[in-house]
């Protein structure tokens, strides 16, 4: 099969890691692969990390690694062909051959597996499975007692996690049939009923998330004991204008009811730092001095959304957003 052209693989850099692929598997619009080190190993992670995966032509995407963290030999990478992708699923799944070569980022971690000893519920919608596979994996070699939950209308990773040293954790939640019951999300902490310690973590569609960490609430567990990772963020939604002023190179921009910040700015001559445009990575996030923000984003905090915006994604509910650029 062939490589990816040589002008398209990204320059190396000592920030990034020239990996080659070694393996791929199609599953359904899902594209499996593995990726090795030229040379030595890969630097550690641990599970429900990602990377940053760099395509070629400044186009970078983050990706959770979805393999068995004790492996240092390969990284695992699983990537949904989305029918309104803004370049990145279609790269990938364009330039993902065996033997090509392609640059990855060192592993970050937004989405840690808290250290305990008590039991763990993962709740792993579509494509959001893909950390959780990793905890899974984490959490089977720690001896502890979990449960993998993994709703789809497509299960295209079933296959492949009845294969797990741990698929007897595992409960397939198959939604493709018109007539398939909705997934009940108070299972999730009606298996580990009155046990103290229990954790949760779920990633995947929002309204999921929401349901499963409403379930979880109801049922006594902790709010600091449910983990969440979204996979976006809200789209930028038409809307009023307003204005934004970048306070240090003293430019003052509309924006318009259906564009992002970031494109108000680079049309004015300011060019932000942008990455996975969605509100995850954080690459965009900027200190905000003056207004009122419609925050957007799955990176930033509660805290840190009093003086801080990211501007890939976010809006304002006042007139005006003033920003220290």
């Amino acid at each position: 099969m062939s490589t990816i052209p040589s002008h398209t693989i990204p320059a190396p850099r000592p920030d990034r890691i020239t990996v080659v692929v070694e393996t791929v598997a199609l599953l359904g619009q899902v594209v499996l692969f593995d990726l090795r080190p030229q040379s030595g190993l890969l630097p550690a992670w641990q599970a429900g990390a990602h990377v940053d995966l760099f395509l070629g032509d400044g186009l970078v995407r983050q990706y959770s690694l979805c393999g068995d963290p004790a492996r240092q030999d390969r990284y695992r990478l699983a990537v949904l062909l989305e029918p309104d992708s803004r370049g990145g699923s279609r790269a990938v799944h364009a330039r993902v051959r065996p033997g090509a070569r392609l640059a990855t980022g060192a592993p970050r971690n937004l989405f840690p597996l808290r250290p305990g000893s008590g039991p763990v519920v993962l709740v792993g919608g579509g494509i959001g499975v893909t950390p959780l596979v990793a905890m899974a994996h984490a959490l089977h070699d720690q001896g502890r007692d979990f449960v993998l939950h993994y709703v789809a209308r497509d299960p295209v990773f079933a296959p492949l996690l009845r294969r797990t040293p741990f698929a007897e954790r595992v409960r397939v939640h198959d939604r493709s049939q018109a007539d398939a019951p909705r997934f009940d999300p108070s299972v999730v902490p009606a298996a580990h009923a009155g046990t103290a310690g229990l954790s949760v973590y779920v990633c995947g569609p929002p309204g999921l998330m929401e349901d499963v960490a409403r379930a979880a609430g109801a049922a006594g567990v902790p709010p600091d004991a449910i983990h969440r990772e979204a996979f976006s963020a809200r789209p930028v939604a038409a809307g009023g204008a307003f204005e934004v002023l970048a306070a240090r190179a003293g430019l003052r921009v509309a924006v318009g009811g259906d564009e992002p910040i970031t494109a108000a700015l680079a049309r004015a001559g300011l060019r932000v730092p942008v990455s996975c445009e969605q509100g995850i990575c954080g690459t965009c996030v900027v200190t905000m001095l003056e207004g009122e923000a419609d925050h957007r984003d799955s990176y930033l905090t509660d805290d840190e959304r009093t003086d801080q915006i990211a501007l890939c994604c976010s809006r304002a509910r006042s007139p005006l957003l003033v920003i220290d650029l």
